[in-house]
């Protein structure tokens, strides 16, 4: 059996200056022990993350970007591409969150290119996927991510492979910033889902080394639950990764 090494995860969203991030990463570090046993991630925005490199790296925080452009440059005004992603000291990039799918109306399309592109960059893309409460409530959540699965890797489904280390993140758009959650079994069954997806469309292997996590509401009470779960492979923190406590009791839920 595969060991996947779980990863906590915190999106910053558009929250925090360059002296805030500064200080959220420095008190980030000096909250971890060195003996973690999970990958720790955080992704600050655009303009935070030359400043917050450094301090990153002397914890061995990796560092994400939100989003970016499919094109490594030309006349996109106020876009970041893959390239200049990797010289701010990014190794992942956050990629068709529900707010940049609701909010700004990416399709999965969208997704399926920049995901490309960050492959090209060598950058590993976090793709997201997730339902409404309505399709939920319609029945359909099962339908929903296989489309968005099948439209946000189409590429790589083509190409019959998945670039290593690619990460899958499942947020229920429900479950967002509402302070509502998925129960553990709620997300457990989605996460089974798309590793079966994985596994028909990609082998065993793939599935196996891929890692999914759940996002949504995640906070230092509800993460033990969650991890509890077999294809439940770490979280992507929204709020509580704002507050270096908070997002510290979530990294040491072993402890």
């Amino acid at each position: 059996m595969i060991e996947r090494r779980p990863m906590i995860a915190g999106n910053w969203k558009m929250y925090t200056d360059i002296f805030e991030s500064v200080n959220l990463v420095k008190a980030v570090s000096a909250g971890l022990r060195g003996d973690e046993e999970v990958d720790v991630l955080v992704a600050p925005p655009f303009t935070n993350l030359s400043v917050a490199k450094p301090f990153a790296e002397n914890a061995r925080i990796l560092l994400a970007a939100q989003n970016m452009h499919w094109e490594e440059s030309g006349a996109f005004t106020g876009e970041i591409s893959g390239p200049m992603l990797r010289a701010a000291g990014c190794t992942h990039v956050i990629l068709g969150h529900s707010e940049r799918r609701h909010i700004f109306r990416e399709t999965d399309e969208d997704v399926n290119r920049k995901a490309q592109a960050a492959a090209r960059s060598g950058l590993i893309p976090i793709v997201c996927i997730g339902e409404t409460l309505e399709e939920r409530e319609a029945g359909k959540t099962f339908a929903v991510i296989e489309r968005q699965l099948a439209g946000s890797l189409s590429a790589f489904l083509v190409g019959g492979d998945l670039p290593a280390g690619t990460i899958l993140a499942y947020e229920p758009v429900w479950a967002i910033g509402t302070g509502r959650t998925a129960t553990p079994a709620q997300a457990q069954d989605v996460h089974q889902a798309i590793r079966s997806w994985l596994t028909e469309r990609f082998g065993g292997a793939v599935s196996g080394r891929t890692r999914v996590l759940y996002g949504g509401s995640v906070k230092p009470d509800n993460i033990t639950d969650l991890m509890s779960e077999p294809d439940i492979d770490g979280v992507l923190v929204g709020g509580a990764s704002l507050k270096a406590e908070s997002f510290l009791g979530i990294v040491h839920y072993r402890k």
